[in-house]
């Protein structure tokens, strides 16, 4: 299932809707830009529509299906993604019609988790997903029979592959469920065997700066890079804050629209986030609309975990934050980009009280008031937990 992408030139094509402005339509079109370059992909044009609602045939109208076909003919395009999953009908439909490759966000996604994943654990949860993802979509592999010349005795054949098909992905995805099932076994007993330690974990948007905040707390070396989900497998460390130690670990990043077959087959990753007793969720404070990542963090938390845990929100990479001035004359409406890095100090830190700091991971700013933050939260917890070990901390901090 794996597509595979050598630095094809592509195109992207999303949609201004009624729900979705051109601002939201151009900034989810960026990230997805970006979700091609980590794959391998070079994108070349941005197609946008206006329409209501996606087109049930072909997602965009047919004028503007051919607008794309004349782009990528003449510029020798291979491939073309959409920034919303794509149902069969319409895969069908638009590859059909263009003779290029055809990409849906959510196989874009599952592609770079695929060309990620290290561990037998993170392939085999990719493989499940891919499955899951490619199982409605088999006619897709079996149009090449509706080209062939004298249709007698060629549509029984056609339907009985499609349906051994059916039934060999079915059994592989059987297969998997249950070796997933062994794994979350072996992972539940790993993390009854780590006793009773705090179990801290680093959550947030992908590429927000988490593995490069693991690599500064745990003084080890977690691959870090600026790239979406750089990290698939959840690492877990040991770390000691002055004399407290705990677990912690670093976490798959989230992103929009994140395909809910990735969720459902990742269970035995996000378990670590279900059985944390402190979470750090790390936002990148430097990207425009950090508002809204740090939102869809917070509803697939919820997803996963509908419990309130303890929080730390800390705001990360303040050394790339930006702002435009706003003049006191000017009388339009006050944007993110017009708000000061200190005023989204008091605004947050008032809203958060002291859950909440602002550091640069990479500069390594704030980071020894991020510990003491943490060493008090994770006391807090500890000492619930054993209440007779609090007069170590007393006699420990006298």
């Amino acid at each position: 299932m794996k597509t595979e992408i050598y630095q094809e030139k592509a195109v992207l094509v999303g949609l201004i809707t009624q729900n979705q402005n051109e601002e939201r339509a151009r900034e989810y079109l960026d990230e997805l830009a970006f979700l091609a370059d980590t794959a391998g992909a070079t994108p070349e044009k941005l197609f946008f529509q206006r329409i209501d609602y996606p087109n049930p045939k072909t997602f965009v109208g047919p004028g503007k299906l051919q607008e794309i076909k004349s782009y990528i003919d003449e510029n020798d395009i291979g491939l073309v993604i959409f920034d919303d999953e794509l149902s069969p009908k319409q895969l069908r439909n638009i590859e059909k019609e263009l003779s290029v490759l055809i990409l849906d966000r959510t196989n874009l996604i599952l592609d770079i988790f695929a060309k990620r994943a290290q561990t037998a654990n993170a392939k085999t949860q990719v493989e499940l997903a891919q499955l899951q993802y490619m199982l409605p979509r088999l006619t897709r592999l079996w149009t090449h029979l509706e080209r062939q010349q004298g249709g007698i005795g060629m549509r029984g054949p056609g339907e009985t592959q499609i349906e051994t098909d059916r039934r060999i992905i079915l059994t592989k995805i059987s297969l998997l469920k249950q070796n997933l099932k062994d794994i979350d076994q072996q992972m539940s007993t790993q993390r009854k065997n780590r006793g009773k330690m705090v179990r801290v974990a680093l959550v947030g948007y992908t590429n927000v700066g988490k593995s490069t905040m693991m690599n500064l707390l745990s003084k080890s070396e977690v691959f870090a890079e600026n790239k979406l989900f750089a990290t698939l497998d959840t690492t877990v460390r040991k770390v000691i804050i002055d004399n407290l130690p705990f677990l912690l670990s670093d976490t798959v990043g989230f992103i929009r629209k994140l395909p809910h077959h990735l969720v459902q087959s990742f269970k035995s990753t996000l378990d670590e986030v279900r059985e944390a007793d402190l979470l750090i969720h790390v936002v990148d404070v430097s990207h425009p609309n950090f508002e809204e990542q740090l939102e869809v963090v917070n509803q697939t938390l919820k997803e996963i975990d509908p419990r309130d845990k303890p929080t730390i929100l800390v705001f990360n990479k303040i050394d790339a934050f930006s702002y435009v001035h706003k003049d006191e004359d000017d009388l339009s409406p006050v944007k993110r980009e017009n708000i000061s890095l200190d005023e989204l100090k008091r605004t947050w830190m008032s809203k958060m009280h002291d859950n909440c700091i602002f550091i640069s991971a990479r500069e390594k700013e704030n980071i020894d008031q991020l510990k003491t933050l943490m060493y008090e939260k994770i006391k807090a917890i500890h000492v619930e937990r054993y209440p007779y070990n609090d007069f170590l901390f007393q006699k420990y901090e006298d």
